[in-house]
């Protein structure tokens, strides 16, 4: 009986690390494998369409209290290589108070095709996106943060993956300034993004990228719905619910936001503990993907890119320690020596991960410990949004984190 305990345990502890391995790994290569077929029977993704007409654009740049943004970023917006004529720009400042609505109203005075959204009450990001998408009425819409800076292609870029009428959104890139020396936030963040970007490729090439970077995406204007005034992710919502309606969301890595890291881990766990927490919201409110029966392709890549990251291996690396200690107990000194062998590289690798945190403030000399730190710390911060999650603190007003200089 209690040799059958062992070996259930054993088997529950595989099985975990099987599931993790997957989650961060394994689904990158059974994605790249599936592309490669894809590709050789002919079956590659839309590339972009030939530059063309080009359709009416409105470039929508929500900016709670960004003044000190703004000036680049009307600067970047109006250097775009699109044509000033066929490019809109709505800055929406509801609710801020450092003076944006009174400098851009400055500013519209010599830029006609500048529209600004201002009021004092404060709405919050969603609430703003949707009364601002009433006033729209370009074929397409362009979402980007007030803090970023676009490549000076991306609206022309993005504009041409909706050559394909299949595609209902186009998700750029997202890209981390990196200085020579970092602190552990944002040398982890950057590697982490620059994993991402792969995975993304991938995705796009075997079928849809699940999940819009808000730093930077498009989308069909008359596939938008009103999203829920308390959503934390709203790019993530808008884009899986046109992925849901049988479109494709496409990726441009060729139109990129470049932004600062995070000032610090402390504002990175701010950031990403709201990530965690929009996800288990996001996941809820999108459960019907589940149905791979109705969904497919979708629902495959959505798992294994999304649902596993967010609400299963988190919770499995606990878990693992858990069971790897519960087997240092078999009466078995052969077996016990594996599991010992085990249970220390476990160890190596979080003390790897809390060197990363000791380091995070200093020169980044000994890059191998931001790895296991970024890894650990973004799990842990999954488990802070679940908790925050389940007990309900979740609210759709603007938050700021702050970034690096």
């Amino acid at each position: 009986m209690i040799s059958t305990l062992y070996d259930l345990t054993a088997y529950a502890f595989f099985l975990l690390v099987f599931v993790v391995l997957y989650t961060y790994m394994g689904y990158g290569v059974l994605a790249w494998i599936l592309v490669s077929l894809k590709a050789r029977l002919g079956k590659s993704a839309d590339l972009p369409g030939p530059a063309g007409s080009l359709p009416l654009v409105t470039l929508v740049v929500p900016a709670y209290n960004e003044r000190a943004y703004l000036p680049e970023k009307l600067q970047n917006c109006l250097a775009q290589d699109y044509p000033s004529s066929q490019l809109n720009l709505l800055f929406v400042v509801e609710g801020s108070t450092d003076g944006s609505a009174e400098y851009l109203e400055q500013r519209r005075a010599d830029l006609p095709n500048l529209t600004i959204l201002s009021g004092s009450e404060r709405l919050g990001k969603v609430a703003a996106m949707n009364r601002a998408m009433q006033q729209i009425t370009t074929p397409i819409t362009i979402f980007t943060d007030a803090n970023t800076h676009l490549n000076l292609e991306a609206i022309s870029r993005l504009v041409r993956r909706f050559n394909a009428p299949t595609v209902g959104a186009v998700t750029g890139e997202k890209r981390i300034r990196q200085a020579g020396f970092e602190a552990a936030a944002g040398s982890g963040e950057g590697l982490y993004w620059r994993y991402e970007s792969f995975l993304k490729k991938l995705d796009a090439e075997l079928y849809t990228i699940v999940g819009a970077a808000g730093e930077l995406f498009a989308i069909r204007t008359e596939l938008y719905e009103p999203v829920e005034t308390d959503t934390l992710l709203d790019d993530f919502m808008i884009s899986l619910r046109i992925a849901g309606r049988g479109y494709r969301v496409a990726y441009a890595p060729d139109a990129y936001a470049l932004e600062s890291p995070s000032f610090s881990v402390g504002e990175e766990m701010k950031r990403k503990v709201r990530i965690a927490t929009g996800g288990f919201q996001a996941m809820k409110r999108l459960a019907y993907l589940l149905n791979v029966f109705r969904y497919g392709w979708l629902s495959f890549q959505y798992v294994s890119h999304r649902v596993l990251r967010w609400a299963v291996t988190p919770f499995c690396l606990p878990l693992l320690l858990l069971l790897n200690v519960i087997m240092l107990t078999r009466p078995d000194p052969a077996s016990t020596r594996f599991w010992w062998l085990l249970f220390g590289i476990q160890l190596v690798f979080y003390a790897a991960a809390m060197l990363g945190y000791v380091l995070e403030n200093r020169q980044t000399r000994w890059k191998l410990t931001f790895v296991p730190f970024y890894f650990v710390f973004m799990n842990w911060c999954v488990l802070l949004g679940f908790w925050r999650y389940g007990n309900g603190s979740i609210s759709g007003v603007w938050e700021k984190a702050r970034r690096a200089a």
